[in-house]
């Protein structure tokens, strides 16, 4: 398949790679995200989604990417619990009109998790999956991608390819109480980590204190009975931070860096590029990058991937996971790369995170305010705000990006973003 071939662009955020399947609550919340893939949309692709899009949006994208509405097709696929897309796709009866939209093209699937799911129904659907020339060659990175997205698999990889580390040990559930006090002995806190967890999902911070009198490590059903932790000193965090990297026939590439915003643990937003307080740490993150780039294409992968890193207060990068996947920043770093290759801005920076207002709002009510207050995203100079995930259900909680020439004009548009929106906490 082409690079320039029709897509089906599947947004499987209903998947087993990052986080077990069980944990439905935020396997649904993460899908909510979906309408963001309409930005990757080409005249020809298709949109399949867990979630509706609202015409404003798609109308909102269509304006500002230059693709025609009428020549892109989304397939809204009805809410079937905690299950794969694949699987609510074929329960909704809509296989065969996501194959006849497909037709016979040489369409690729462009999954946002590369799991035994979409693979399966690429293969039955006749498809290739992008990046992959075949549906047996995604089939044979399978093994690859689901264990370097789990905390145990990427520390072993780590290890070898020569990354720093916090110290930690692998265990099962039934050992995290002993292997967190014996780290304790040694380090004022430690962090339990759920086997297959992503964007702080299951983290456990514990203190010598919650384990003083004998209490006991009460973990909850994240990771199953006898599932496997990771337990690791936590550090003393001044900064988290990411690069995201491609592989490809031609090599592993660094495509961007940055710094996560987080809450105890959980991604909340991101900046692009790397701050000045942490932008030390690039040479370091593009050397692990690269190296875990090398190991992946050895076993078959190839696609975008990310390397998440804490900063400690020396100014040290500690490597903390590996996602193999299209992550929180991937198609955002793609929609701003796009919405502003013909403007003057070259080398944009980018934020993205969520305010929530006072008051719900509907999507034109929001994108009006931005008008309204001169934010709106503005092609001609490749600078502005960009409602990026469609109106939120509840029509308060808004995901938002910002693109501008400098980090610093990205934290003026923001605070001013604030104030158009009238966000709480301002």
């Amino acid at each position: 398949m082409s690079e320039t071939g029709p897509f089906v662009v599947f947004a499987n955020f209903l998947s087993d790679l990052a986080v077990d399947l069980g944990e439905g609550q935020v396997l649904t919340q993460w899908a909510q995200q979906a309408p963001r893939k309409a930005w990757l949309l080409r005249a020809g692709d298709v949109l399949v989604t867990p979630v509706p899009l609202s015409r404003e949006f798609l109308r909102y994208v269509c304006d500002l990417t230059g693709v025609l509405p009428e020549t892109v097709t989304v397939v809204e696929v009805p809410a079937s619990g905690p299950v794969p897309l694949a699987r609510a796709v074929r329960e909704a009866g809509l296989a065969e009109h996501v194959r006849a939209l497909a037709g016979d093209r040489g369409a690729a699937l462009l999954p946002t998790a590369l799991d035994g799911s979409a693979i399966a129904f690429a293969r039955d659907l006749g498809l290739a999956v992008h990046p992959y020339p075949t549906v047996d060659a995604a089939a044979a990175a399978l093994k690859t991608t689901m264990l370097l997205n789990t905390k145990a698999g990427f520390r072993e990889a780590a290890e070898h390819l020569g990354m720093r580390l916090p110290a930690g040990r692998v265990c099962r559930r039934h050992e995290t109480e002993g292997v967190a006090r014996e780290l304790l002995e040694s380090h004022e806190r430690v962090v339990v980590k759920p086997d297959r967890s992503a964007g702080g999902h299951g983290l456990r911070f514990v203190s010598r204190a919650d384990l003083r009198g004998g209490a006991a490590l009460e973990l909850d059903t994240v990771g199953g009975p006898e599932g496997t932790w990771v337990v690791e000193e936590c550090l003393d965090v001044v900064e988290s931070v990411s690069i995201q990297l491609e592989t490809t026939a031609s090599g592993t590439h660094a495509l961007f860096s940055g710094a996560m915003r987080t809450a105890d643990g959980s991604f909340t937003g991101y900046l692009s590029p790397l701050p000045p307080s942490s932008a030390h740490s690039a040479e370091e993150l593009e050397k692990w990058g690269t190296a875990l780039g090398r190991h992946l294409a050895d076993h078959g992968y190839a696609g975008p991937f990310g390397v998440d890193a804490l900063v400690n207060a020396d100014g040290e990068a500690y490597a903390s996971e590996s996602n193999i996947r299209r992550t929180a920043t991937t198609t955002p770093h793609a929609m701003v790369t796009r919405l502003t290759a013909a403007s003057p801005v070259t080398r944009p920076a980018w934020s993205v995170a969520t305010g929530r207002t006072r008051r719900p709002l509907g999507f034109d009510g929001a994108l009006d305010r931005l008008r309204e207050h001169r934010l709106a995203f503005d092609p001609a100079s490749g600078e502005g705000v960009v409602l990026y995930a469609d109106a939120p259900p509840d029509g308060r909680s808004w995901r938002y990006a910002v693109i501008a020439g400098s980090v610093g004009d990205v934290a003026e548009r923001e605070a001013a973003l604030a104030d158009a929106l009238d966000f709480e906490g301002r």
